[in-house]
């Protein structure tokens, strides 16, 4: 056997986020990410950062994260590579009167300086980068020593992340790259982050899912969440039912509502990490 046919050829990062990006572009993403604003809340208070604080809010999407730390009078900038979802926050944060500064950026090249913020956070974004590694390193690199990362990430067994797999069973994930799943495994960031930070906290949570009903929630999520969108469009007819199906089989086996509503428990790890 040829030596070189054992070597698996690098991913393509770049072919993989322009993806990515047309994906978190398409439907309203900020129908749904609105629903979990109560995590940014939760995040900024366990961080309890002083006023004035120089915050990054990194894959800000529409800015839970982003309106949860300015409202403590925090300095934040947010950062999304999708134009679109930032347009979103930045409407939330004028009907407020908060000052935030919004710029496109790719998570995984911050156009920003080493120890220019004294915290970094993120809410369900970051944890969607293709290239994990580098995502984290960033995070830590523009943070300055003695300040603090902060995060909201779903967790491998979590309902969203059985909903990653399900959809992963259908439509093959891009080659070499890992499930977001991992940043909600404190092994994973163990091996990520540390020696460089410590691990302040790790505490599991959960975010309770509420809908009409397990069509609602899929109906809802295939309008509005751009990568199901996608998915479901990459797929024929009898391969998007079968999708369909499973779906609502996972919905209804995480559901614990006994009265036709979805109430859906999915646990998620507050992480918080702090420079040395």
């Amino acid at each position: 056997m040829n030596i070189h046919t054992l070597v698996k050829p690098a991913p393509d990062f770049k072919a993989i986020k322009a993806k990515q990006n047309k994906a978190w572009g398409s439907g309203d993403y900020s129908k749904v990410g609105v629903t979990l604003q109560i995590t940014g809340e939760e995040l900024a208070e366990a961080m309890n950062l002083d006023p004035g604080a120089k915050v990054l809010d990194v894959a800000a999407g529409n800015g839970n994260a982003t309106l949860a730390f300015a409202r403590r009078f925090c300095d934040v900038t947010s950062i999304d590579y999708v134009r679109e979802l930032l347009d979103a926050s930045s409407k939330r944060a004028a009907a407020e009167g908060l000052a935030v500064d919004y710029k496109v950026a790719d998570a995984e090249a911050l156009p920003f300086d080493e120890n220019a913020f004294d915290a970094a956070v993120s809410t369900f974004g970051v944890m969607f980068t293709p290239n994990q590694k580098k995502a984290a390193s960033e995070l830590q690199r523009i943070v300055k020593p003695g300040g603090a990362i902060g995060m909201a990430n779903w967790t491998p067994d979590s309902f969203i992340g059985q909903l990653f797999k399900t959809i992963g069973k259908h439509v093959t994930p891009p080659a070499g790259v890992k499930s977001p799943a991992f940043w909600g495994s404190r092994e994973w960031i163990e091996e990520t982050f540390v020696p460089e930070v410590q691990i302040a906290a790790f505490r599991l949570k959960n975010f309770m899912f509420r809908y009409r009903s397990a069509d609602h929630f899929l109906e809802y999520f295939r309008t509005f969440y751009g990568p199901m969108q996608k998915a479901f469009d990459a797929l024929d007819t009898n391969d998007q039912a079968a999708l369909h199906t499973d779906i609502i089989t996972l919905v209804e086996k995480y559901n614990i509502s006994t009265n036709g509503s979805v109430r859906i428990p999915s646990e998620y790890a507050e992480i918080i990490v702090e420079l040395r």
